[in-house]
């Protein structure tokens, strides 16, 4: 029987089981251990549904205001100048001109700037923020090539914009090392990634490798990228006596907060962050120079100061993803079982960065080998730090590896689903533990039914439409799940039935507020437009990081900590007369606004009669979820099966992605609607990554040569086909709702999937990313 008979069949058995499984499980059925949670047996309808975003109208009408749109009474306005070597020391700075031009009302250099601590760098400390460990404007050392070296400060924009101009530097120059090659010649240390070496290693695979009857040993090289949310960096900052008010564009208002204080050296509790809109962050919003240099500039001043980053300035300023080189080496029997499983490679950082691009992560858990050598190493670059990009790591490590395993399944006469099917892990093959749910054989089952993967010709250069080649190709997608500990949340119950949930949580355009009103209401037994959701500010409770793909689940443990809490409290307040008196927070769930017992619904009293009883307008309650334990007992990932089909011009080279399909398994989906724009946006991410992203990083000094979006290429709508994304929609019992991150998967196994229908189409591999017509000619 091929692998395609019967697939209809064989998926809906395989989803019927898996559901049957899940079926006890409510969408909030999450407590550690994995046990189903009492509160929420009665379900709502809720969660799943295609909400549209609450925050939309606010949008379309322009009255979301964003960092940069907050003013001040007297608010001077910033511009940067920077430098223009990679290494050295300035050894005279000219402002004169820039002072004395039109509006200007001073100019901030390492001579008159305000002493500041070194940024806390981020994973350093658990509130630690900085992307850049970098002084910022404290000497007149220069460490890369665009590091800010002077604020000026003026009436309008365009005055500081043109005396920022002015500005004349002359340098010391040092020997900066800026060549990777070079780099890598003068020797490698080990990677570290968050707190971990970037090395597994079980078995020998090198001789396993060696003695495989069928093996590929191939090379993969991804180039530096840089962040372009349609929101530049902003902030605008003012000093209200000893306390700093700061309007950024953030993922990260409590760390932010925290991180500053450290400069400044004052209280955490005197520095305010908001943010409550983002336009994209991607892991590029979190706390670089122009924050922090804003802020200072304000004390400078003593007047408010608004600085808003340029295109180039965010070039300058704001790290990107680094360059990798990777070497995958598969040996397989003629069975197709994988024998030997080898990733490894180097990447470039910055010295001092925290962050290697680490590309063997995706690798950890894809596949089971008899035996696995994955490792990375780094080097060190005289250029600016390099930080998260959307799916750190996997990205770039999926494009590598699903190459490697499409051409060793060519190798082996076999389907490339087959293959990878063929060699799912029972366990995780590097941690052993066992796997808290895995279903991506039911996301390769159902795609491959949708995208009609049974027509596809194996044989490359087989199919035409015209002057175009047409070919197909799939790669495996996955992204880890993390639940990092994000704090306290607290709910506010009024008496009117109407509950307030405050966390300092972010919203950059996925849908945090829809989703997470959906799942208060859930879990509250109330009608959405009962729930008012609160994030975005530091004041508010919480310690939450937008990134990782694990906002949702800290703000959902947070809230479900805070609504136990919260029921315990009002079984109190019920007293002896309620129809509730006797119960314990785990006897009852949430109903039509107000609890009752789980399995007698009759017992029930209202929000507003326990309430009116206890004589209280409100009730407010703050609790924090326990430690991400479940990370120590499962090995938790989002999968997704990705295909691709792409034409290539045969006079030209160009090439078009003519369909795209992502079939995903991230458990419970909280909105359909927000979920598939986050699964699209992140498709869109990854065939930029495949197709056209490339920071040109001149080696003679150091700088970014196409700091613009009209030289550095992202996909526009012209380069983009209709994405059609379906998913699972399998719970997760170890996860909080039943959820895992649906954010960044979208981007991983993309450029794979582009590739290897590339090579479909023409025959051609292209190992290097990304790929661009002259590749192909």
């Amino acid at each position: 029987m091929s692998f395609f008979e019967d697939a209809k069949g064989a998926v809906k058995g395989i989803v019927q089981g898996a559901m049957a499984k899940a079926i006890a499980i409510a969408p909030d059925a999450w407590i550690p251990g994995g046990e189903p949670d009492p509160l929420i047996r009665h379900q709502h309808g809720h969660i799943g549904k295609p909400l549209s975003r609450i925050d939309g109208p606010l949008k379309v009408a322009g009255q979301a205001k964003f960092a940069a749109e907050f003013r001040f009474d007297g608010m001077l306005y910033a511009a940067l100048a920077y430098a223009t070597v990679a290494k050295g020391t300035i050894t005279q700075l000219d402002t004169s001109a820039a002072e004395a031009a039109d509006g200007v009302f001073a100019v901030m250099t390492h001579e008159n700037a305000p002493r500041l601590n070194p940024p806390p760098v981020f994973l350093t400390a658990d509130k630690a923020a900085g992307g850049d460990p970098s002084p910022v404007m404290q000497d007149a050392s220069v460490r890369w090539n665009g590091e800010p070296i002077a604020v000026v400060l003026a009436e309008t924009q365009e005055q500081a914009d043109h005396a920022a101009t002015l500005i004349d530097a002359t340098y010391a120059q040092d020997v900066a090392l800026t060549s990777l090659a070079e780099a890598i010649a003068r020797g490698t240390s080990p990677g570290q990634f968050m707190g971990g070496p970037l090395h597994n290693e079980s078995g020998d695979a090198a001789t396993d490798f060696a003695q495989s009857p069928v093996g590929v040993d191939l090379t993969f090289t991804t180039p530096r990228h840089n962040h372009n949310a349609i929101e530049l960096h902003g902030v605008t900052a003012a000093w209200e006596g000893d306390t700093l008010r700061l309007h950024d564009a953030s993922q990260l208002v409590a760390h932010t907060a925290w991180s500053l204080a450290q400069m400044f050296g004052i209280d955490e509790k005197q520095i305010i962050v908001t943010s409550p809109f983002v336009g994209g962050g991607f892991g590029g919003k979190c706390l670089w120079q122009h924050q922090m240099l804003a802020a200072a500039a304000a004390k400078f001043a003593g007047r408010p100061v608004r600085l808003t980053l340029s295109r180039e300035g965010v070039y300058r300023v704001v790290g990107g993803r680094g360059q990798t080189e990777q070497r995958v080496a598969l040996g397989a029997d003629r069975n197709g079982n994988l024998r030997a499983l080898i990733h490894t490679g180097v990447t470039a950082k910055s010295p001092g960065a925290a962050m290697p691009e680490p590309f063997i992560m995706p690798t950890r858990s894809a596949y089971a080998a008899g035996s696995i050598l994955l490792d990375v190493r780094t080097v060190d670059l005289d250029s600016l730090a390099n930080t998260f990009m959307r799916a750190p790591g996997e990205s770039v490590g999926t494009f590598a590896l699903e190459c490697a395993i499409d051409e060793l399944a060519e190798k082996l006469s076999m389907d490339p689903i087959e293959f990878r099917l063929k060699n799912e892990p029972e366990t995780d093959p590097t941690s052993g533990l066992p796997f808290s749910a895995r279903h991506i054989d039911v996301a390769w089952k159902q795609g491959a039914e949708r995208f009609k993967w049974h027509e596809r010709d194996a044989t490359p250069r087989s199919r035409t439409d015209g002057e175009w080649l047409v070919g197909v190709g799939c790669a495996t997608a996955t992204y880890p799940y993390y639940r990092m500990p994000g704090g306290a949340a607290r709910i506010t119950l009024r008496r009117d039935g109407h509950a307030t949930i405050d966390i300092a949580a972010h919203e950059m355009g996925m849908g945090t507020a829809t989703a997470q009103t959906q799942v208060c209401a859930e879990r509250l037994g109330l009608p959405l437009d009962a729930i008012t959701f609160n994030y975005g500010d530091s004041t508010l409770p919480g310690v939450v990081l937008a990134g990782g793909s694990q906002q949702t689940a800290s703000i959902g443990a947070s809230v479900i900590a805070a609504h136990r809490a919260l029921v315990k409290e009002l079984l109190r307040l019920a007293g002896n007369d309620s129809p509730l008196a006797g119960l314990k927070p785990d006897d009852v769930a949430s109903r039509d606004g107000g609890i009752c017992k789980a399995d007698e619904e009759a017992r029930f009293e209202s929000y507003t009669s326990i309430l009116d009883r206890a004589k209280r307008d409100t009730v407010s309650v703050e609790a924090s979820p326990p430690m991400p334990m479940e990370l120590m007992h499962w090995s938790m990932h989002s999968h997704g099966a990705m295909f691709c089909e792409a034409r290539v011009n045969q006079v030209t080279g160009e090439i078009r992605i003519s369909r795209f399909l992502g079939s995903f398994d991230c458990g419970r989906i909280i909105n359909a609607k927000t979920a598939a724009s986050q699964f699209r946006g992140g498709i869109i991410m990854g065939l930029g990554l495949a197709l056209m992203e490339e920071t040109q990083f001149d080696e003679r000094n150091g700088r970014i040569a196409n700091a613009s979006l009209a030289e550095y290429h992202v996909p526009v709508h012209m380069d983009v086909p209709e994405i059609d994304v379906i998913w699972t929609d399998i719970a997760d019992p170890h996860t909080p709702m039943g959820a895992r991150g649906v954010g960044e998967i979208g981007i991983t196994g993309t450029a794979a999937a582009v590739a290897n229908a590339v090579y479909n189409a023409t025959g051609n591999r292209v190992r290097d990313l990304p790929i661009t017509l002259d590749k192909l000619l």
